[in-house]
Formats: structure tokens, C-alpha cells, sequence
């Protein structure tokens, strides 16, 4: 079955560093467009970015934008987003998800949250 396993969450402090992993298994994740999604305490859960399935085009959240950068390895059937200058705002957990078909775009899936499969989460904590 689908498997999306998120890792690399943990405290940082403002202005620091961290890269995110999501390993994907059960599919041909290659075909398919990936997206990291976060959810803050009290909100609701929003896209941050998302990779089409070469790698080619990606989205972006008007909030991470400069910042942030995704990035994949389909040999590896991993998803990385490196994450720099975060700030306590960046807060929450932050999720894996696969579109539900490989047709999807990047934009239906960050923009309109158009998922098919989510990853358990991993938290990110950005704190002095």
C-alpha cells in the first residue's frame, strides 16, 4: 500500500536551518507530484510546496517563498525540502502527500489541497 514517511523535524532557533525528508513507498511516486504541508497549532493545514513528478515545476506558498526549496530524488523515491531562515512562524507539523492520480498539478495539489494520501507528520519547532 502507499507509505509516505516524513523525518528531519525537531527545534531549531529563528534564522536557523532544516531539511526535511519524505521517503515514498507502495507506488511509483515518480509519477506523481509530492507536496510538504503544515499545520500550526489552532489553523488549518496549508500547503508550503510541491514538486511535479520530474521535477520540474514546483509552488510555492507566498509565506516560504526565498526560503524554502523542494527538491527530489526519484531514484531514491524521496522528497526533500530544504528549509532555510525559519522563523516561529514556520511552526507546526509538517506533512508529506501524494495527489490522488498522477494527472494532478502542482497548483490543484498546494493550492487546492487536492490530496489523495497523507504522511504521518513530523513536528518543527522554531524557538529561542
Amino acid at each position: 500500500h502507499l507509505q509516505l514517511v516524513e523525518s528531519g523535524g525537531g527545534l531549531v532557533q529563528p534564522g536557523g536551518s532544516l531539511r526535511l525528508s519524505c521517503a515514498a513507498s507502495g507506488f511509483t511516486a515518480d509519477y506523481y507530484a509530492i507536496g510538504w504541508f503544515r499545520q500550526a497549532p489552532g489553523k488549518e493545514r496549508e500547503g508550503v510546496s510541491c514538486i511535479s513528478a520530474s521535477g520540474g515545476s514546483t509552488n510555492y506558498a507566498d509565506s516560504v517563498k526565498g526560503r524554502f526549496t523542494i527538491s527530489r530524488d526519484n531514484a531514491k523515491n524521496t522528497v526533500y525540502l530544504q528549509m532555510n531562515s525559519l522563523k516561529p512562524e514556520d511552526t507546526g507539523v509538517y506533512y508529506c502527500a501524494a495527489p490522488p492520480s498522477s494527472f494532478t498539478t502542482v497548483q490543484a495539489m498546494c493550492v487546492g489541497t487536492l490530496v489523495g494520501s497523507w504522511g504521518q507528520g513530523t513536528q518543527v519547532t522554531v524557538s529561542s
